[in-house]
């Protein structure tokens, strides 16, 4: 799994896309296009980082939650009464179909040992719901923090015009930045 794939670590390139937009930053927005720039980033930070680790916390209450409805069902059938043999009310005895039928009385093999929770089950658990719950998590504080961060935008006409300027003239120079990657002469951005 690559660590793109959480929201909280996508930062492996974060480096020289920073220095990349700092640069626009600094010649083609105001004051004031540049603190809402840094705020919206907070903000998508923010929402990331709590909806990563309340998903965390949601995945691994899921995960005791399904442990402990495993061991009660283990404890149901672990019962001390068990059925040894299945007969039909026309009195046929039940026999299994991949076995010849032996004899009349076949037994009906105790599977209890194989209904056991384990330890190697309860890790797989509580890995599995917690790596789910830290994904989703992640992705919606990100579409949370996405939605938020375009709210603290200027709304007017010149300042849209102005970042949407800058904006294009970034992914201009990250684009021609990362296809030198490509062709094997520039820096690789993970």
């Amino acid at each position: 799994m690559s660590s793109h794939s959480i929201a909280t670590l996508r930062k492996s390139s974060r480096g020289v896309i920073s220095k990349l937009v700092e640069e626009h930053l600094q010649h083609d927005l105001r004051d004031s296009d540049r603190d809402a720039f840094r705020k919206s980033a907070s903000k998508l930070t923010r929402h990331a980082v709590f909806s990563s680790l309340l998903g965390l916390g949601l995945g691994v209450f899921m995960a005791f939650r399904i442990r402990s409805a495993r061991t009660i069902i283990f404890n149901a059938f672990r019962g001390k009464k068990r059925p040894t043999r299945v007969q039909f009310a026309d009195g046929r005895i039940g026999a299994f179909l991949y076995l010849p039928l032996v004899s009349s009385l076949e037994l009906i093999p105790d599977i209890t040992p194989m209904l056991k929770p384990t330890i190697l089950g309860d890790v797989a658990t509580y890995l599995f719901f917690s790596a789910g719950g830290l994904f989703l998590g992640g992705e919606t504080g990100l579409l949370t923090g996405l939605y938020s961060a375009t709210r603290t935008f200027p709304k007017g006409a010149d300042a849209r015009t102005r970042i949407k300027k800058a904006f294009r003239k970034s992914r201009v120079d990250f684009d021609e930045e990362g296809s030198g990657s490509v062709g094997g002469g520039g820096e690789r951005f993970g």
